[in-house]
């Protein structure tokens, strides 16, 4: 059969699949993408792969003794490969089951993660717009992507929109002239975007903003952090220590007469409680530079230079996500928009603050106005409780347990059925044995996963789902500039892939209550 190209996208860009006697035999960029990702090279063979979710599969002890009773052995059963009919009767009665005896709030329904880079096929919306119908579920907070930002900062500039609050890469390769970045600006980062990749341009505003004469600082313990094209100065930190950093910034703004005083009267509040922090008014401790360079194993006067560099010039301040995702990941958000308040150059173009560059491609990105975006409608859901989404693992551990979310009290649900699609909380969540334990709670688990990932090696039913190869869709991401076409190369791999029905390794053989089938061993390495 003649070889042809399709196009479509995903998280990592757009791309062409060559489909050769219907499987998709290689990839290739399209040719406007200037800066393409290499990941999208492995992708037909991830497809095709050896851990490809075939059919549906049952956990043996849950297909023998059903919901509960065997939820220890989750991570170390068989599976059964089940017809679609069986599987789903089983997905409807204990559906049915649960809301009848324990009502909705005991069904958990927020899934996490990027899921389809495609608008109609998104697998948390599809699955919330579901259990709404059904009469609703326990749904999550927050993200782990910049979570503690999205708490705190409301509280700070009145404002969650985290992404919204980087300034435009135009205006730095205009006005900027000192680019320093807490936690660096990883270029890696820069391959991916939820919701989908158009052109991948965040390099290349970089690269631009360089030849424009931007002077880039790197405050990271990895000089990686920033590439070395950049030219950046690395000054290397103790992990963990960026708030002291800033705060030694901060303070010596104030103790040498950088603080610009009229924006402070002007435009904040709360800054006579700041400084009296800062000078150790409150507790007897100076936050000046040589405080902080201490804590942060670098010199004083890499802190006192690096202030007089950011008073001479139009300077932003970047921070990175990965800051914030740590115990009080709150406290570098807050001290960033403080040290920026100091510097007095929030609202200029160029200067300020911002978070997250180089965390996903388009932050950042020259923004288009008013462009509709495709969605799918979730509908209402009836159940009210939402859990943070760090706090899954708790709830499950301690159901009726009682903490405070955002001032006020939350009483965990508890949760006796899982639905997931479209996540892997193994890979999100700290603690991973505690996360283990956590998914051994409930009576059922049912996963829609494409391949055997931690989740669906957990879950006791576990349904195949298409990758974004075998569908069509529409790519249409919130900050890109690009709507894609994604198109179905024609067969599934689902269908195609002979490789998918005998990966599994340990096959044998069991009777149940049903006739016998083949169960799988699901490997765990």
């Amino acid at each position: 059969m003649a070889s042809h190209w399709i196009q479509t996208a995903s998280h990592w860009g757009v791309y062409e699949v060559e489909t050769r006697d219907g499987i998709a035999r290689s990839t290739r960029p399209v040719a406007w993408d200037a800066d393409p990702s290499p990941i999208i090279q492995a992708l037909p063979a991830v497809v095709q792969g050896s851990l490809r979710v075939s059919q549906p599969f049952v956990r043996r002890g849950y297909l023998q003794h059903g919901p509960g009773r065997t939820s220890a052995e989750r991570g170390a059963d068989a599976y059964a490969a089940v017809g679609w009919d069986r599987a789903m009767r089983l997905v409807e009665e204990e559906l049915l089951r649960v809301r009848g005896t324990h009502g909705n709030q005991a069904i958990y329904g927020g899934s996490y993660g990027w899921a389809s880079a495609g608008r109609l096929h998104h697998s948390p919306s599809l699955l919330k717009r579901f259990l709404g119908g059904f009469g609703g579920y326990v749904d999550k907070l927050g993200n782990h992507s910049f979570g503690a930002a999205l708490a705190i900062m409301p509280y700070v500039i009145g404002s969650n929109d985290i992404t919204g609050m980087a300034s435009d890469w135009r205006a730095i390769c205009e006005h900027t002239r000192l680019f320093v970045c807490f936690g660096g600006i990883h270029s890696k980062n820069a391959q991916i975007d939820s919701g989908g990749t158009g052109a991948h341009c965040s390099v290349n505003w970089m690269r631009q903003s360089r030849r424009a004469g931007v002077k880039f600082v790197n405050i990271s313990p990895s000089g990686a952090d920033l590439s070395a094209e950049f030219e950046a100065d690395w000054i290397p930190i103790r992990p963990n220590t960026d708030t002291a950093f800033m705060l030694g910034l901060a303070h010596t703004l104030i103790a040498t007469g950088r603080a610009d005083l009229e924006f402070l009267a002007r435009y904040c509040t709360g800054y006579e409680a700041w400084r009296a922090y800062l000078l150790g008014e409150t507790d007897g401790i100076v936050k000046d530079a040589a405080w902080a360079a201490r804590i942060c194993d670098v010199d004083a006067s890499v802190i006192r230079g690096l202030c007089k560099r950011m008073t001479a010039q139009r300077t932003m301040l970047s921070m990175s996500w990965s800051i914030q995702r740590a115990d009080h990941g709150e406290q570098p958000c807050w001290a960033l928009v403080g040290l920026a308040a100091v510097l007095g150059q929030i609202g200029l173009p160029g200067g300020g603050f911002g978070l997250g560059y180089g965390a996903v491609n388009s932050i950042g990105a020259p923004r288009l106005e008013n462009i509709p975006r495709p969605r799918i409608p979730l509908g209402r859901n009836a159940v009210t409780v939402h859990v943070p989404v760090a706090r899954v693992t708790d709830m499950l551990l301690n159901p009726g347990k009682t903490i405070q979310y955002n001032g006020k009290p939350l009483t965990y649900p508890g949760i006796k059925l899982i639905h997931l699609c479209g996540g892997n909380p193994f890979h999100h969540n700290t603690e991973i044995r505690r996360v283990v334990e956590s998914w051994r709670r409930p009576d059922t688990i049912i996963v829609h996963e494409h391949f055997w990932t931690p989740a669906a090696k957990h879950a006791d039913i576990v349904l195949p789902a298409t990758t974004t190869m075998e569908r069509n869709d529409i790519l249409a991401a919130e900050l890109d500039h690009h709507w894609i076409a994604m198109k179905n190369k024609g067969t599934s791999q689902l269908a195609q892939c002979p490789t998918a029905q005998t990966a599994l390794v340990q096959v044998e053989r069991w009777s149940g209550p049903a006739p016998a089938v083949t169960a799988f061993r699901v490997p765990l390495g």
